[in-house]
Order: C-alpha cells, then structure tokens, then sequence
C-alpha cells in the first residue's frame, strides 16, 4: 500500500473502500492479511493529516451502508475522536508522556544491557517471529494493521518488559498515522493505565488465527508472557473543562487574514471557510514528534500532506502560499502582506501544538487567532470523559445533529457488497 500525501488519494482510497465498509469490514477487520491489504480502509494516514474529515469519511460511508451494517466501522472512526477529546481534557498525561520518553530516552545511555534489548526490539531481532516482523514492517512501510499495534505493544510491555513509552516513541517516529492522542492512549490502554487494572495481553494462538491469511503467515510467536500485569503511576489524571472554539461568525474573516495549514490540519476543503483568504502558511513539523530521528515515511508524509495543502489552496483562492519553517518567524511571513487575522485549523494537544503554539500565542492574546474547529469533534469530545462507551452512546445524536444519516435500510445492507 503506497501512501500518497494528497487529498485526491485519500478520496481515491476512501472510494475504493466503501463497498467493504459495512458488514464485510465487521467480519475481517481484526485479520493482519499482509501490506496489500483490502479488509481495513487504511485511511488513517489521510485523516491525521486533515486531508479527509472524520465527518465526510462517515457521511459517505452512511450513503451506501446503513447504520447497523456500517456500525463496526463508524465505531472505529469515533476511536480516533474519542481519544483526542480524552487527552483534550487531560493534557497533563502528554506532558508526562513527553518527558518520561525523554528520560527512558536517556536511561538507555547509561545501560548497555537496556540498550542491547531496546536496539534488538526497534530493529526486529528478538526471536519473536511475529514481533519481528511487525518491528521491520513499520520502520519500512509506516504503517501497521491495528491488531498488529495492540500484539507489539502488548509484547513490547508484559515480554521484552521495556518502557511503554520507548514503544510508543517508536511508533510516533515511524508511523504516518502517528497520533498524538490515539497513539498515546493505546499503548496506555495496552499496559492498563488508560482504563485502570485492564490490560491487553498478545497470545501465541490467537496472533496465528489472525495472520492466517498473511503472505507471510501464520506467524509464530513462542515464548511470550503468559501474564499482564497492569502497570502503575503514581497518581491520577483529573479532568480539565473543555474551553473549545465555537463556529466564528463569518465577519471574523471579513480583513485580510492568513490561512494556517499544518500537519493535522493540511487541507482547505474540511474546513469550509466562508470567504477566501490573502495568504496560505504551511507549517509542517514532523520533526516534533519526538527528540530522536523521524522516520522517512513519516516525515515524508507530513510534508507532503502539507505542500500539497498548499498548493491546492493557493490555486483555489488564488492567492500566494508560502511555507513556515522552523527556523523562521511567523511574525516575518505575514509583516509584508497586510494581514490583520491568521485563520488556525484547531491544535489539539499534542507536538503540532507544542510546536505552533509558542509562536501563535502572542496574535491569539491579541486577538488576531481565529481558531476552527469541526462540528464532529466539537460535538463528541465532552462526551470523551470517561471510557469509549460514555462517546459511543452519543453517535447517532452527534450524527443526527450533523444531518448525517444512512440512506439504506437494514434489508437493503445486507444484500452481497458488489
């Protein structure tokens, strides 16, 4: 599967994808069946970067399944939303996330014997078969079938007993899809920090029943632990009040105002604004994914996904486009153009945000920020306070609300998908 950072292959994938969104996808999805597999949409990679919408991806799922037949699917796509309105109101555990990477980071300098196990796991040497595998696959290709994430962090964790977040630091430099949010709370749900003393434990059995079908497979996976013992912190993680954007009125781009496209937010079109803008930024950072090297994949992606979003704008709106490096200012990109106001797809916590943010505080406290955020998301992450099922009871109304509803019926859905 080649990922291409544009948001014309992301509609192509979507399309290719729909007739086996509904109860095809809830029959085979748990199923690891190789890189050239067709029983997951593998639209992650588009949607982190903005370049689809989790609105647009369900509304078009809906227009060819109904909603019990597409249910399973639909279900995934609100993980993703959940996560992030969870760790939205709980920053504090990415904080912490962040500076326990950078200390096991460290810790490994110091210990050959830690180094030796951590440099075997990262470049697929442990003997595990399975887990070797899988390590190889992300690093080459950026990408791995959800099951396969749950059966490494679980073997990474209760087998190889290295630190949760080594693995999750692995994952965030390689993977295109890396989320802040989703990538973090998984591995914490895998080691039973995230829903308290549960824990996701990899068994030998069940990895060759779902990798049956693989090119590769079945694949074995001898000698991991028979025990997952939940993992411990020291203390809890209160929940903050949501302070979210509300829909800007449309006079609020009425002045000469700049465009902000990033890494989770590389595309115009999502966002729908009410009147075009003078100027296009792209900001892409994949490089604040984490203090070690970013994967190719990955950092190909991003920005691609970004200059892509550029570039389609900048022709939309007729107006110039010009990038956002690092190194630069924002304040010298926007000092020759006249803008009054920067239009900002929202940054949900995470390292775009920990990137952006220093720089775009001082206009927002001005009051020159409009911040844009999505009705779905808007709508779902209150919901997000405690486990998945709190997000999940709401779907159809949050659903209903965006008028997003099934054109099928039940009869019609489960007739052959053609």
């Amino acid at each position: 599967m080649h990922f291409d950072a544009t948001r014309e292959a992301g509609l192509a994938r979507l399309a290719e994808f729909l007739p086996r969104a509904g109860r095809a996808y809830a029959n085979n999805r748990n199923h690891d069946d190789g890189v050239e597999r067709t029983n997951v949409s593998q639209l992650s990679p588009w949607l982190h970067a903005g370049l689809l919408s989790e609105a647009e991806v369900v509304d078009a799922v809906l227009a060819q399944h109904s909603p019990g037949a597409a249910e399973k699917f639909i279900a995934e796509v609100f993980w993703r939303v959940y996560f992030k309105g969870y760790l939205e109101q709980r920053p504090a555990i990415w904080d912490d996330y962040c500076e326990g990477r950078d200390a096991a980071l460290s810790a490994l300098k110091g210990n050959t014997g830690l180094t030796t196990a951590y440099t075997k796991a990262v470049e697929g040497r442990t003997g595990i078969e399975a887990f070797d595998h899988w390590a190889r696959e992300l690093v080459e290709t950026g990408y791995l079938h959800n099951h396969a994430r749950m059966w490494f962090a679980s073997i990474w964790i209760f087998t190889l007993k290295l630190d949760w977040q080594l693995g999750a630091d692995f994952f965030l430099r390689h993977l295109i899809d890396g989320d802040a949010a989703s990538n973090t709370l998984s591995w914490r749900w895998v080691g039973g920090l995230h829903t308290k003393g549960k824990t996701y434990l990899a068994r030998p059995d069940n990895i060759a029943r779902y990798t049956a079908n693989h090119p590769d497979g079945p694949f074995a996976a001898d000698g991991l632990s028979d025990d997952a013992l939940h993992l411990e912190e020291g203390h809890e993680y209160s929940r903050q009040q949501l302070d979210l954007p509300g829909a800007p009125p449309s006079s609020m781009f009425d002045k000469p105002y700049a465009l902000l496209l990033h890494d989770e937010a590389a595309s115009h079109v999502p966002l729908d604004l009410p009147s075009p803008p003078t100027l296009v930024i792209g900001a892409a950072r994949p490089e604040a994914r984490s203090s070690g090297e970013i994967g190719a994949d990955a950092r190909v992606f991003a920005n691609g996904a970004v200059q892509s979003g550029m570039e389609e704008a900048a022709a939309a709106f007729g107006c110039p486009a010009r990038p956002w490096p690092a190194e630069t200012k924002l304040a010298d990109i926007i000092a020759h153009d006249g803008i009054e106001r920067i239009a900002v797809p929202y940054l949900p916590t995470g390292w775009t945000r920990d990137a952006l943010m220093p720089e775009l505080a001082p206009m927002s406290d001005a009051g020159r920020t409009v911040f844009l955020l999505d009705d779905l998301n808007r709508a779902t992450w209150p919901h997000a306070r405690a486990g998945f099922f709190g997000v999940k009871k709401k779907i159809d109304g949050v659903l209903s609300e965006l008028g997003i509803a099934g054109t099928r019926d039940e009869a019609q859905s489960a007739l052959p998908l053609g």
